[in-house]
């Protein structure tokens, strides 16, 4: 199967994610507009009550988010990972990712402790590059240390993905001992997975400003036509910022200032969820082809986990799990 065919074949857990995320960010909203407008009208506490309504909404988002996520992801992630080891895929793509990741993780919580210890081998590698860099090259180091953190976590996003898949591939092992031969096999063909990064920061990019730049402008259109209720708002706000408040705060106490803030977090939110649903599977699919293929012709064994031992403790607990 080609990869736009596997993309296209695994679409549907991304619409469903999709719906999903879009219910959840309405939910959000009319959660923090209701709080706001309550909270203005008993008592003229606007500002509180916009606070309280992004506070429960999140809370919300946070569980039901966990357990969906889980789920679409997750099967998401397997369906692509037997289409690539096997070159097809069941006519129901949909159930077959829900069973298959059932069997894998019989809990959601063994599922996030695997995902969570993954990250964290990633992230504590990846801090010993920054440290690195700003050893050499002190302040100017420290700021190449920034830029390659960020390009870094972007990485990390996909290796994790990408060390799942190989989970679901090698099912004869446990959980735990799988994960350490996905992250093992990075480190080992470094170079095949790297070839990806180009389409990774380019496609972002190009979505981040075709998207964000359209839903800007919608944003800032729906906001514009509720001049009354951002004037409100940014009154409540400058009444209670203190003069040690960041420029940003002070500026929120203008209207329009306030308007365009809250257009471009309104859009950059909803940029990420439709490239998380739409643009960053495309891009998984190829990356996770050559992670599994540079895997399957080399599959590390007990020995390579040496080579990582020593670089990081969250892989050494995880490899001590998995024996």
């Amino acid at each position: 199967m080609t990869n736009k065919e596997i993309y296209q074949k695994t679409l549907t857990f991304s619409v469903r994610r999709l719906l999903f995320d879009l219910g959840g960010f309405l939910l959000l909203g009319i959660l923090a507009v209701g709080g706001f407008y309550l909270m203005e009208k008993l008592n003229d506490k606007g500002l509180v009550g916009l606070g309280i309504g992004i506070v429960i909404g999140i809370i919300v988002l946070i569980v039901l988010f966990r357990y969906v996520s889980y789920t679409y992801k997750a099967g998401q992630i397997a369906m692509m990972t037997k289409a690539v080891t096997e070159g097809g895929l069941p006519q129901d793509v949909l159930g077959e990712g829900k069973a298959i990741v059932k069997a894998r993780f019989t809990t959601v919580a063994i599922f996030f402790a695997v995902t969570r210890a993954i990250k964290a081998i990633f992230n504590q590698l990846a801090r010993g590059l920054n440290a690195v860099g700003r050893a050499v090259g002190g302040d100017s180091g420290g700021s190449v240390a920034d830029v390659i953190s960020s390009a870094i976590s972007v990485v990390v996003g996909y290796l994790c993905d990408c060390c799942l898949g190989w989970i679901f591939y090698r099912k004869d092992q446990n959980a735990a001992k799988a994960a350490c031969e996905g992250a093992v096999l990075f480190f080992k063909h470094g170079k095949t997975l790297l070839k990806n990064l180009g389409r990774v920061f380019g496609l972002g990019l190009l979505s981040l400003l075709v998207i964000g730049g359209v839903f800007f402008g919608i944003f800032y259109a729906i906001f514009s036509a509720f001049p009354a209720g951002f004037a409100t708002l940014a009154q409540e706000i400058a009444k209670n910022a203190s003069t040690s408040e960041s420029g940003v705060v002070t500026a929120m106490g203008d209207p329009h200032t306030l308007m365009l803030i809250a257009a471009g977090l309104a859009a950059v939110i909803l940029w990420g969820i439709l490239h998380s649903t739409f643009v960053r599977p495309f891009v998984l699919v190829g990356v996770l082809r050559n992670y599994m293929e540079s895997g399957m012709n080399d599959i590390p064994t007990e020995e390579s986990f040496n080579m990582l031992d020593s670089k990081s403790a969250r892989f050494r607990k995880l490899h001590a799990e998995g024996i």
